[in-house]
């Protein structure tokens, strides 16, 4: 199983919008999660695009970068260049 992150600025679309596909489309081959380096509420129109496509993100909700510092990642995917700068390395690797 491969652990991954999305981490962008809000954690509020494209990296909840992200863990909630690979979580769909993984079969179990991907653990995923989201985080933001400056986290706000869950876009309304992200969980509405994705209920489109059939998959549920309504219970997923934004969560800071530092909850993730202490662990390990098979993959760190950023979705902007500002929250690659605040993780130039992957949390757990210091």
């Amino acid at each position: 199983m491969y652990k991954t992150l999305f981490l962008c600025t809000g954690n509020s679309c494209r990296s909840l919008m992200a863990e909630g596909l690979l979580r769909h489309l993984g079969q179990g081959r991907f653990v995923a999660f989201s985080a933001g380096t400056h986290p706000k509420p869950v876009h309304p129109l992200a969980i509405r695009a994705m209920q489109e496509i059939g998959i549920g993100i309504s219970a997923q909700s934004s969560k800071p970068l530092d909850q993730y510092l202490n662990e390990h990642f098979d993959l760190i995917i950023t979705f902007c260049d500002r929250a690659h700068e605040h993780c130039p390395v992957s949390p757990g690797d210091a």
